[in-house]
């Protein structure tokens, strides 16, 4: 089957600013290299996106003390580049489609544990927002200069 008639994944992504307006992003454990991201993960059957959201949130951070902000209109799409299309996702996807939500971080740093039943990350740190087209995997580059326009919009 050609790459091109692969489904994109239905998903969700999470920008969590704290009280300085810094981002929070993982290293991923299957990238170690300099490579860090925000939250994001598929949806679960009938889910609905918010409830998906706050389920990966926890799911790879523990986070649960956030107030959501805005769910950004429309949706954010990336191609998996061609030698990783067959192995991540089983092969099922050639890339995701994700409507993304700004939160507010409310909690306490102590809460944030990457140790979770399926880790994801091995290392985490706030970020100015203008660094996160420099940390984020090229394949996501585009996307998240389209998701730092909504973030400026937001904390301007």
């Amino acid at each position: 089957m050609s790459i091109k008639k692969l489904p994109m994944r239905n998903g969700v992504g999470v920008i969590i600013l704290n009280k300085n307006n810094e981002v929070f992003v993982g290293k991923r454990k299957d990238n170690p290299s300099d490579k860090w991201q925000m939250p994001q993960g598929g949806v679960d059957g009938e889910e609905s996106y918010l409830a998906a959201m706050k389920r990966e949130l926890l799911e790879e951070t523990s986070i649960r003390n956030i107030e959501v902000v805005k769910e950004i209109d429309g949706f954010f799409e990336y191609e998996l580049p061609k030698n990783l299309v067959g192995i991540i996702w089983k092969g099922k996807f050639r890339g995701q489609k994700q409507k993304w939500f700004i939160t507010k971080f409310t909690g306490t740093e102590e809460e944030i544990n990457l140790n979770t039943k399926n880790p994801e990350f091995i290392e985490w740190k706030w970020l100015p927002p203008d660094k996160l087209p420099e940390v984020i995997v090229d394949f996501k580059k585009d996307m998240y200069f389209k998701l730092l326009e909504n973030i400026k919009k937001l904390i301007k």
